[in-house]
Formats: C-alpha cells, sequence, structure tokens
C-alpha cells in the first residue's frame, strides 16, 4: 500500500513538476513539447498493451478475449463521451500564448477542469496496474503516465497567466489536476483489490482509455506543428524503450 501512494503521489506529482517547468520557461517551442508527448506516447503505448491488455487476456481465462474486447471498447467509449461534454488538450494546447491575451477567463478555466476530468482514469489505469499483483509492470505502466503528464503540466500555465490568473492561483489549478490523478491511482488500486474478479476487465478498461488518449489526443498535437517525422521516431524510441524494460525487468 505504501509503494502504491508514494507511485500516485508520483504520477500526480509530475503535472505539478511540469507546471513548475511552464513557469520557466512561458513559451515552450513547439517541436520541443512535440518530442517529450510523442515520447511519452510510445511508453504510454507499450504500457496499455504489455502491461494491461496482455494481462487482462491472462486474467480472463476462458471469457478473456471477449472480457478485454469489452473492457477496451467501454474504456474507449467512455472517454469519448467525456470529450464530448469537456474540451481537452487538443482543443487548446500548442497555441501561441498571444492568441489568449484577449480569451474568455471561463474558457481557459474550462480547459484546466477537462484536464482534471480527464486525469481521472489516466490514475485509475495506475492504480489498476497494481492490482494485477505485477510490481514491475504497475511502475512502467505509471511511469508511461507520469511522462505525458509533465508536458500536460507544462503547457496549462501560458494560457492562464496570459488570461489574467495569478501566478499562485494557476500553479495551485496546476496542483489540482494532479491531485484528481492521484485520487484516480487510489481507487483504481482499491477497485481490484477489493474485488478481484473484475481485474481482467478493469485491465483491459484502463488499457482502452489508454489508447484513446494516444491516439485521439496525443498523436494529434504531435502532428499539428510540422514535426511529424520527429514526433514518429520519438514514439517508436519510447516505445522500444519500454519494451526494453518490460524484458529486462520481467
Amino acid at each position: 500500500m505504501q509503494l502504491v501512494l508514494i507511485t500516485a503521489i508520483g504520477v500526480g506529482g509530475a503535472t505539478i513538476f511540469g507546471s513548475l517547468i511552464g513557469f520557466m520557461f512561458k513559451k515552450i517551442s513547439h517541436k520541443f513539447a512535440d518530442i517529450i508527448l510523442s515520447f511519452a506516447a510510445g511508453v504510454m503505448l507499450a504500457a496499455a498493451v504489455l502491461g494491461l491488455i496482455l494481462p487482462s487476456l491472462e486474467y480472463g481465462g476462458k471469457w478473456g478475449i471477449l472480457i478485454t474486447v469489452a473492457g477496451i471498447f467501454v474504456g474507449a467509449v467512455s472517454l469519448n463521451l467525456i470529450d464530448r461534454l469537456v474540451p481537452h488538450l487538443h482543443k487548446m494546447v500548442g497555441v501561441d500564448i498571444e492568441t489568449h491575451k484577449n480569451s474568455n477567463l471561463d474558457k481557459v478555466l474550462l480547459f484546466v477542469t477537462a484536464i482534471a476530468i480527464h486525469n481521472l482514469p489516466e490514475g485509475i489505469a495506475a492504480g489498476v496496474g497494481f492490482g494485477s499483483g505485477d510490481t514491475t509492470q504497475a511502475l512502467l505502466i505509471a511511469g508511461g503516465i507520469a511522462l505525458q503528464n509533465v508536458p500536460e503540466g507544462m503547457v496549462i500555465i501560458g494560457p492562464m497567466l496570459a488570461s489574467g490568473v495569478s501566478p499562485k492561483k494557476t500553479f495551485l489549478c496546476a496542483m489540482a489536476t494532479g491531485l484528481v490523478e492521484v485520487v484516480g491511482t487510489l481507487i483504481g488500486y482499491f477497485a481490484v483489490s477489493v474485488a478481484s474478479v473484475i481485474l481482467p476487465f478493469a485491465l483491459a478498461f484502463a488499457g482502452g482509455t489508454m489508447l484513446y488518449v494516444i491516439s485521439d489526443e496525443m498523436i494529434p498535437e504531435t502532428h499539428a506543428h510540422g514535426s511529424e517525422r520527429g514526433a514518429t521516431y520519438a514514439l517508436l524510441v519510447g516505445f522500444c524503450v519500454m519494451l526494453i524494460s518490460d524484458v529486462l525487468l520481467g
């Protein structure tokens, strides 16, 4: 339990760490952010497949394939429904800060709220990983999610400051989005600990949410600023780093 709590804080803390970088470099180059986000996408892709989806098949037994496929789609559809209700990263990230100087503050705060809402299932994915009993895989999954949270924390700072939010309140908002992930991690862990029968579906659900985030948000964002080739190779590097880590630590 102590390790789960430390990991939860680490996953949520990655967003806060990213926000601190955002304060230091208020206008981060698109190319730099795209490379980081692409690398994180590759790590998350491998984590979703190796750490969540394949174990779901294994734990599902006779009906493993049906449970896993159903879990993946339910996870993806759940995030799709959230996307219909609130905007997310690719709706505002990567837009020059000058664009936001005359923007409505409510829209920026809605953007931050959207990130917080999306962080909940990502946190659940990290927590569910521990429910499988494979601590190494769980830590790798959490590491992939944390990597993605760093650039996410970086990019929420500029728009908020440009919209007139004080630095203190901006940091508190960034911290709140990270704390949501801590809560999600604990929810995921306790859910599968209390009812181990839901583990196969929960693993697949978490994998589906991660695949949705990668395909619908991370990859389009990294290909939106003319750095497609670098972003593609960064994704492949991230995937291979995760694959090698899984083999060496597995």
